[in-house]
Order: C-alpha cells, then sequence, then structure tokens
C-alpha cells in the first residue's frame, strides 16, 4: 500500500516539475515550487514508514514548516522587492 502511494507521489511530483518549468508568471511556478516541496514532504513520511522508521515523520514535519515559511518569503519578496521594512530615515539634527 506504500509503495502505491510512493509511486503516486512520484507522478505528482513529476507533474508538478513540469509546471515549474513551464509556469507562465512567477506566482505559478511559486506555487509548483510550494507544491513540489509539499509532495517531497509526504514522500519523506512515506519513506519513512517503507522503512519502518516513523521518525521520518518528525523531518517531515519540520520540512513542512520551512517550505511554508520559505514560500511566504518568496512572494513577499517578489511582490514587494525586498524582506523587511527598510523605515523611514532619521533626521539628522
Amino acid at each position: 500500500m506504500f509503495a502505491a502511494a510512493a509511486l503516486a507521489l512520484l507522478v505528482a511530483l513529476g507533474l508538478a516539475l513540469a509546471r515549474a518549468l513551464a509556469g507562465p508568471t512567477v506566482f505559478d511556478r511559486a506555487l509548483a515550487a510550494n507544491s513540489i516541496g509539499t509532495l517531497a514532504m509526504m514522500m519523506l513520511a512515506v519513506f519513512g514508514f517503507l522503512t519502518g522508521r516513523p521518525e521520518f515523520l518528525d523531518l517531515a514535519i519540520l520540512y513542512g514548516l520551512l517550505n511554508v515559511i520559505g514560500t511566504i518569503a518568496v512572494l513577499k519578496f517578489f511582490r514587494y522587492g525586498d524582506l523587511g521594512d527598510p523605515g523611514r530615515p532619521e533626521a539628522n539634527p
């Protein structure tokens, strides 16, 4: 059963990779990259259960959190041009 899930995840990963390479806009490519990260997280969890090491699930959860934070940072960069607020320049007396 897990082997079938792993095969389905590999097919979905290939389709998401094709979308990432052929996406018409930056946001389509970012969505495809987020999907690839999510599929890789699921593949890591399935691989852990296939090999009898369920502690891989902890690594998959951590990878998923990093994927979400990274996607938000990339989308913020493409929308605003920077990741932080430069603030107002202070007046020199």
